[in-house]
């Protein structure tokens, strides 16, 4: 449906849906270097978000992807640190067409005449890892990578390894400069960096920038320094003295300071000149040996610049152009149904090999039923298959879609352990719902069961994990870690066990059985169901007895729905069966009368307790563990029914204890900012919680003054 004809009501799902799915494409591109569609994907998701909000621009959201760069950090080990100077992404122009528009936008803006020279640089946009370096004194203090724009993670051990930055500016360089460029791997060290982790056995990276954001954001700056790494200049930041009063004079000064910047960095003055220079860089693409992007023009005069200023997330005055999608054609040979730890089913395709951009291609991405479904494709289909900005192959045509020959159908089971695999409603992604007894999910669920914010067995780490599964002892789900004690002379032959670290062991282990209902309802890895929601429900059914009882119930509702929605499908099509569900669901939702419990979450756990294995693990579980009845004493406050979030690093407590003193004062502990929460307690590091409680106008305190609440209540 196109911009003109979507209702309000469409849109504004529709921007709903979008900033979720680019936030998290976000997340797996910057935080975790793993992205899983193509740079055209994306690109098609910002231009959609763009359209409908330009369509209506009352129904812009506070997360709209429009105001975000890059994405926040999570669960990183280095430290993050502030940006002195915000680091802002660039908008993207696809044709030559964007091009024009943009420079005639700059025009108007400046209120230039039409025959006005605007000159440009232009040089090679390398597809790397945006690092901001600053000197005081002229000595390199810090370097951080971009992360959110505003916190990034710093790794300035690591950007000292590489040779490409050095550690002084000489004499004439002024004395506080904040230089940012790009950190990247050439092709021939992620040739050969592969090459030795396939040796050893390690992660094989898909692509010269995964293995760069790897490899600078190790722990261990020795193995950063064995990477081979290199940096780029492309601009600055704070500065104490500015060297120039334009972006080429600037660029020209770092190289003075013998600091890389491109090769291909030019000073253009007319539009046709900014598009031959960017023909001759896609020319000679193949050729460089690092991987490039696009072309980036940026207004030559600073004072424009400066006169220009940003717009949300990118500044006025620079254009990426981005190169078009390297394509080619060969035969899908087969389907293969991958599952990932969180129950997802993720169709790949095997390739007929095929030479697409300079790499061979053996496997594509097909994303998940939807896009089966668009593409038509079937095995023996004919495709044409691209690497749109070099990261994940795509099928973007199937050329024998016509031919007549049976749809592929896409599992109802998973392939993995045969559980039912179902699509939540909204959701386009099909997932397993064996949970415990999923080989595929089994390991990763393991760890979470063992974490700290769940049943927290110290002792009992990945490494043991794993090692305890693939010897057998844990293959029928949680409850073999209460039986691990009878593998105790086992353990003792096995390398790094000794008598003190087994025993040590099955004493966490049997201090856990004991462990909090809520805990042990979170450690399921029940997708939707945070350690939040868990202590919601166990706060409201008290024990795994009275949450079993209700969840029967609750499933019951359901098929009574989902058996009325069938024959309203039958009677008036799937939109009026849809919104009946939506509705039906909410209305199970608001008997539950749990606050913060929805639809989603109601799903989520019938879900899971409905698939017959799950079931019989968890009363597998519940046969080796003894959680006592949950309890929250309460005591009336000034905090009674009010909601808090906490947020940053808090230094005289855990993060749990801080959420059992609310809860005793009759509060609600919530895990993110709303128009509902009514305070806000921000240790060291707070970022973009804090930032939307001032947004929204809510009070926030530092940890001393949660303190003093904790303690006028007695």
């Amino acid at each position: 449906m196109s911009g003109g004809e979507i209702s309000e009501a469409d849109a504004a799902n529709e921007l709903m849906r979008l900033a979720k799915q680019i936030a998290e494409h976000n997340k797996l591109y910057h935080v975790e270097d793993s992205p899983e569609i193509s740079d055209a994907d994306y690109d098609a998701l910002v231009r959609r978000n763009a359209q409908l909000e330009a369509q209506f621009p009352h129904l812009v959201r506070e997360d709209s992807p429009s105001k975000q760069v890059g994405a926040a950090i999570a669960h990183s080990p280095l430290s993050k640190v502030q940006h002195a100077q915000r680091l802002y992404s660039l908008d993207n122009g696809f044709s030559d067409e964007d091009i024009a528009e943009w420079v005639t936008r700059v025009r108007r803006y400046l209120n230039l005449a039409e025959d006005d020279p605007v000159a440009m640089t232009a040089e090679d946009k390398i597809d790397g890892l945006s690092l901001s370096i600053r000197y005081d004194d002229r000595r390199l203090v810090l370097a951080a990578t971009r992360g959110d724009g505003q916190t990034g993670e710093d790794v300035t051990a690591n950007a000292r390894t590489i040779a490409d930055i050095p550690d002084t500016l000489p004499a004439g360089a002024p004395d506080i400069f904040e230089m940012r460029g790009e950190v990247y791997m050439s092709k021939q060290a992620f040739a050969d960096l592969n090459a030795r982790q396939e040796e050893a056995g390690d992660k094989i990276y898909a692509n010269p920038r995964n293995a760069a954001a790897g490899s600078l954001r190790q722990l261990d700056p020795a193995i950063t320094e064995s990477r081979n790494l290199n940096f780029l200049a492309h601009g600055w930041g704070v500065a104490s003295d500015v060297p120039g009063e334009t972006q080429m004079a600037v660029m020209d000064a770092l190289r003075d300071w013998d600091i890389p910047v491109s090769d291909h960095l030019e000073r253009l003055e007319t539009f046709e000149a900014m598009l031959g220079q960017y023909r001759e860089i896609e020319r000679l693409r193949a050729e460089m040996p690092y991987d490039i992007d696009g072309v980036v023009y940026k207004v030559d005069r600073l004072d424009w610049q400066a006169r220009l200023g940003f717009v949300a997330k990118a500044p006025r005055w620079a254009l990426a152009h981005k190169f078009p999608a390297e394509r080619a054609e060969t035969t899908l040979e087969a389907i293969d149904i991958q599952v990932g730890r969180t129950g997802k089913l993720t169709p790949v395709g095997r390739l007929t090999p095929v030479t697409v951009g300079g790499v061979v291609v053996s496997n594509v991405t097909l994303h998940n039923r939807d896009e089966i479904d668009r593409l038509g494709v079937r095995p023996g289909d004919r495709v044409v298959v691209q690497r749109a900005g070099d990261v994940i192959p795509q099928v973007v045509e199937n050329l024998t879609r016509d031919e007549k020959r049976d749809p592929y159908a896409f599992p109802d089971a998973c392939p993995r352990c045969g559980s039912e695999a179902v699509a939540a409603e909204g959701e386009v992604d099909v997932r397993c719902t064996g949970g415990l007894i999923c080989p595929a999910q089994r390991v990763q669920r393991l760890i979470h069961f063992v974490s700290r914010v769940a049943m927290d067995i110290d002792g009992l780490g990945e490494k043991s994990i794993r090692e305890f599964f693939d010897l057998g002892w844990l293959d029928k789900g949680p409850a073999d870690i209460f039986r691990l004690h009878e593998k105790r002379e086992e353990l003792l032959d096995r390398d790094g066990w000794q008598d003190k670290s087994v025993d040590n062991l099955l004493a966490a282990i049997e201090a856990a059985r004991t462990q909090g209902f809520d805990r042990l309802l979170f450690g399921l890895g029940i997708r939707h169901i945070g350690d939040v929601t868990a202590r919601d429900l166990a706060r409201t059914f008290h024990d795994p007895e009275s949450l079993i009882k209700a969840v029967g119930e609750l499933q019951a509702q359901r098929d009574a729905l989902e058996a009325t929605v069938a024959k309203l499908k039958e009677s008036e099509g799937d939109e009026a069966a849809d919104k009946a569900r939506r509705k039906g669901l909410g209305e199970i939702a608001q008997s539950l009368a749990i606050s913060g419990i929805g639809p989603t979450v109601i799903e989520a756990l019938t879900d899971f307790f409905h698939e017959p294995h799950n079931r019989k693990a968890w009363d597998d579980l519940l046969g080796e563990v003894s959680p006592p009845r949950f309890e929250v004493e309460v005591q009336e406050s000034p905090m009674s029914g009010k909601t808090v979030v906490f947020t940053g690093k808090l230094e005289t407590m855990s993060r749990d204890e801080a959420k059992a003193q609310a809860e005793r004062l009759g509060a609600k502990a919530a895990g993110s900012v709303s128009a509902k929460t009514d305070l806000v307690v921000a240790g060291p590091g707070a970022g973009s919680k804090l930032k939307k409680a001032a947004e929204l106008g809510i009070e926030v305190i530092d940890e001393a003054g949660w303190a003093e609440i904790v303690a006028a209540a007695g």
